[in-house]
């Protein structure tokens, strides 16, 4: 009788938590970027990190001689270095964006964007073309995918401006966005990506493996010397 209640009472712990929601509020401008985390009522204050106190003057002592270790060779040196490539992009969102779409139809919309608020104004002094077409393939990816978002996550309190501005040399953004979802939401969409993202992986693992390296970097050798040859005095 008495596993039976601590069985109930772990069940209904288990249920509690999944139904807890959690979340986090990003917002940027003015070169500053905030960001809060919340968990059921409690917030939490991560960014900007608070300044900290000055530590006391401590009296300076000698520094202590040390000796010099040889150099010893780290476990994978010799190997390849991992790199990331637009076609390893693309293969991760053709293999990501389906098993998303499943996880996400499951959730029904249980995943609340509030607010989406962004105002992107791109800087066209230096190469007003490029600007102006960057500007167009914005438009047409966000109001393209918008509709696709909104049947899939509940987003409100939306207001996304861009626009061009051929005055300017740099890229302004300012904006603020919420994302928040229950724990239960957040395990059954790992859940629905844990194994489509550990194939990816590994074949990604695999790829860096097999792929040549870059020309003038051969894996395992250090550089050639710069230092010009040594002459001898002729005999």
């Amino acid at each position: 009788m008495v596993w039976l209640w601590i069985l109930a009472v772990i069940a209904l712990l288990a249920v509690l938590l999944c139904w807890t929601r959690v979340g986090a509020w990003a917002a940027c401008g003015g070169g500053e970027l905030r960001l809060d985390v919340t968990f059921g009522l409690l917030r939490v204050h991560i960014l900007p990190a608070k300044p900290k106190k000055p530590k006391r003057a401590e009296p300076e002592t000698p520094p202590k001689e040390k000796k010099k270790k040889k150099p010893r060779k780290e476990p994978g040196e010799g190997r390849p270095k991992p790199s990331f490539t637009l076609e390893d992009g693309k293969d991760a969102l053709r293999t990501l964006i389906p098993p998303l779409k499943q996880a996400l139809g499951r959730t029904r919309r249980g995943i609340r964007v509030k607010p989406l608020r962004l105002s992107l104004v791109l800087g066209g002094r230096e190469d007003p073309a490029a600007s102006a077409q960057l500007y167009g393939e914005l438009q047409a990816a966000v109001w393209g995918g918008m509709p696709f978002l909104e049947r899939l996550l509940d987003i409100r309190d939306t207001y996304i401006h861009m626009d061009v501005d051929f005055n300017a040399s740099g890229t302004a953004v300012e904006g603020e966005a919420g994302v928040s979802l229950r724990i239960g939401t957040l395990l059954a969409v790992g859940f629905g990506l844990a194994f489509p993202a550990l194939g990816w992986f590994l074949r990604w693992r695999k790829r860096c493996r097999t792929r040549p390296p870059k020309p003038g970097k051969e894996p395992g050798k250090a550089p050639p010397s710069e230092e010009p040859p040594t002459e001898h005095p002729a005999a």
